[in-house]
């Protein structure tokens, strides 16, 4: 049903539930009803209690006459398209008991003061409130006041806005609070323990993606048992929090980026049995995984994440027992010893990222048990030997990076055939050698193929054209999220070398597509089938023994961003198609046999020396060595301007000769031809003489007689 909303919805005098909810409505709500006159009653739709609007596409403002629905209990204007400011007149609702305009548009700061005192007669606004919901809107400025006068309040979401400033103390104050979630916005200050007081009823706190302080003393309490606890971003630290041994019911638990810096005390483990999300990543967690069976202690356990802190020792066998974890990151950590085989257990896996550890020995074969597993990352290790065979039975892997270890061996051909969904390929910074197997043309999923600095010899196979997902000018969106809940959250990273610098992707992964197949011992021709590869973004083929001509067609490569082509064999002239490369902001094709005048024009002229040094025969602008024939042009130009200086000198002269004969002649031979006009003409010269001297005989005379 696509349509506004009549203002004659108003006559429905006794109505009193209206659901238009997930329709495709849109427009503005009416700035005015009817209803007024006909339902005999102050207000528009005196009887109505409930009103749902959710999952529409109505726009504008917040309307006035919304105020004046007296006996309204239920206002759900979920995932719209509203704009402005919340209006002071929501406190007017004295029913209400339910009012959500989360997903909005909605902007502004939320109202210092709002009505109702007087309406309800009440103490407080709102007085039969229970959820509100204003996430993900751009509410700014501070937290009002009233919101801590909401007695009866249990549910409060605010996250996802704009709101600054600290949180007064009279939130504590809201003992039926059930729900509290104001993450992602701008709050900052210092929680306290009469932040909490009195929430006795609270379950779900997310106060995550602020710069809040938690300051409460060493022993206290808390009156609350939470299922969960969201606080990354907040500053808990340094000591581990002694309070958290209070709480036996959590489910979910995020410490991330917390300033902690302690070890993690033994008595930790037994947290909760219900335990299924642990993150306590980003901080500097110190001591050891427990080597006791914890399965004992967290059986429940499907997300675990202590990435980027100072974890030491060895994984221990016993995490194999976990059998429901869905993600493991124990990445950035000095996590030491081998990989246990009995990592095999994890039947649910979807994600191992054990990179940037000092991990040694081989991969397990036990790895290729994990059918369901979709990311691997073994990188920045001290893995060695050869790849296992068994890791072709993860035909739904998504991700993998093994990049900067010792592996050796060939890459094999299976590569290309078990494994149809792979984006990411990073082998970079092993000891591979052999050639490259044609049949990796077989990852039409790829968007990032780093093969760099291995011992790979060969050409580099024309079958790379195939690869589809490089061949678009829009590429996919990759995703990178894992788990069964948004809350659960893996975000997938990967190191890029490029433009001579160490970036790292993240959420803008998707964006990055690339062909790093640089320092290895690859020869022939430059393929020029890769030119067809048109979503490329980087490609790096340096430090290869590469020959051959640099395409024309290479001007089709629209999306380029970053080209090192830079010591190799390539010679001949650089295309001055390259000129047409809009979105080149890194070129090197230093230390080749390049020869020729550079096309210095278009984006080529963006460019600075370095990109071209090393090419003997290379001359033109921006290297010093002029051109051969630019030396010759030159003397062409400055002898034809000297000749036409000449050439114009001449005329100059002759010009003013003629126009000072014609000058004295044309009078001359007009005078004497027409004996009348000469007489006349010589009468008016000696009239002309006699009045000057005329004039010169007066003025003496006039100046004679002054001196006297």
């Amino acid at each position: 049903m696509a349509s506004s909303i009549p203002s004659s919805i108003g006559n429905f005098c006794n109505l009193q539930y209206l659901d238009l909810s997930s329709n495709n409505l849109n427009g503005s709500l009416p700035d005015i009803i009817n209803g007024t006159e006909t339902c005999n009653s102050k207000s528009p739709l005196p009887n109505l209690r409930e009103l749902q609007l959710e999952n529409n596409q109505l726009m504008g403002k917040f309307p006035n006459w919304l105020g004046g629905l007296k006996n309204l209990e239920k206002l759900d204007l979920f995932d719209n398209h509203l704009q402005g400011s919340i209006p002071s007149s929501i406190g007017n609702f004295c029913n209400l008991q339910y009012l959500n305009l989360g997903h909005n548009n909605l902007n502004g700061s939320l109202p210092d003061i709002i009505n109702g005192t007087e309406t309800c007669n009440s103490k407080s606004p709102l007085p039969n409130l229970r959820e509100l919901y204003l996430e993900k809107n751009q509410l700014m400025r501070k937290w009002p006041n009233w919101l801590g006068d909401l007695k009866n309040l249990e549910d409060l979401y605010l996250s996802h806005n704009q709101l600054q400033g600290s949180i007064p103390n009279l939130i504590g104050n809201l003992s039926n609070l059930y729900s509290l979630d104001f993450n992602s916005n701008q709050l900052s200050g210092t929680l306290t323990e009469q932040h909490f007081w009195k929430l006795s009823n609270l379950e779900y706190l997310y106060i995550d993606s602020n710069s809040f302080r938690l300051d409460v003393s060493s022993n206290w309490t808390p009156p609350f048992q939470l299922r969960t606890l969201s606080m990354g971003s907040c500053h808990i630290g340094p000591a581990f929090p002694a309070w958290l041994q209070s709480q036996k019911n959590f489910q979910y638990l995020d410490l991330s980026n917390a300033s902690i810096s302690s070890r993690i005390p033994n008595w930790f483990w037994n947290i909760s049995s219900n335990l299924q999300y642990l993150i306590l990543s980003h901080n500097q967690l110190q001591g050891q995984l427990p080597n006791s069976n914890m399965v004992e202690f967290l059986p429940s356990l499907n997300f675990l994440s202590f990435s980027g802190n100072g974890i030491t020792g060895t994984i221990p066998d016993s995490i194999g027992h976990l059998t429901f974890l869905e993600v493991i990151d124990f990445s950035s950590n000095n996590l030491a010893g081998n990989i246990p085989s009995t990592i095999n257990n994890y039947s649910g896996l979807i994600v191992l990222d054990l990179g940037n550890n000092n991990l040694s020995g081989m991969i397990p074969k036990s790895l290729g048990q994990l059918q369901l597993l979709k990311s691997l990352h073994l990188n920045h290790n001290k893995l060695s030997g050869e790849l296992p065979s068994s890791l072709r039975n993860l035909i739904g892997l998504d991700f993998l990076d093994i990049s900067y270890n010792n592996l050796s061996g060939q890459i094999l051909a299976w590569i290309g055939t078990t494994f149809p969904n792979l984006v990411i390929l990073n082998l970079r910074s092993n000891m591979f050698s052999g050639r490259l197997p044609s049949l990796l043309s077989n990852l039409s999923s790829l968007h990032v193929l780093d093969l760099a600095q291995n011992n790979l010899r060969g050409e580099i196979p024309v079958t790379l054209v195939e690869l589809k997902a490089m061949a678009q000018d829009h590429n996919m969106s990759i995703s990178a999220w894992y788990g069964n809940q948004i809350s659960s959250k893996y975000e997938e990273r990967l190191i890029v070398i490029t433009k001579g610098l160490t970036l790292e992707y993240s959420r803008t992964l998707s964006l990055v597509v690339s062909i790093d197949l640089s320092d290895n011992n690859l020869s022939r021709k430059f393929p020029e089938g890769i030119t067809k590869l048109f979503g490329l973004v980087f490609l790096n083929l340096s430090m290869n023994h590469i020959t051959g001509r640099i395409p024309k067609s290479i001007s089709k490569l629209g999306q380029l961003s970053s080209l090192d082509l830079s010591n190799n064999k390539l010679f001949g002239s650089i295309p001055s198609s390259m000129s047409l490369l809009s979105f080149l902001g890194y070129l090197n094709l230093s230390n080749n046999n390049f020869s020729d005048k550079i096309p210095f024009i278009g984006q080529m002229s963006t460019f600075t020396k370095s990109s071209f040094t090393g090419n003997p025969n290379l001359c033109g602008t921006p290297l010093v060595i002029k051109c051969q024939d630019e030396g010759t042009d030159k003397r062409q130009s400055d002898d034809e301007d000297k000749n036409d200086g000449s050439f114009v000198d001449q005329w100059f002269y002759l010009s003013i000769g003629l126009g000072f004969a014609v000058g004295l002649l044309v009078p001359y031979f007009v005078l004497a031809m027409r004996r009348s006009w000469c007489d006349a003409y010589f009468d008016l010269v000696d009239k002309i003489m006699k009045w000057l001297l005329f004039r010169k005989r007066v003025t003496y005379a006039k100046n004679h007689a002054q001196r006297k």
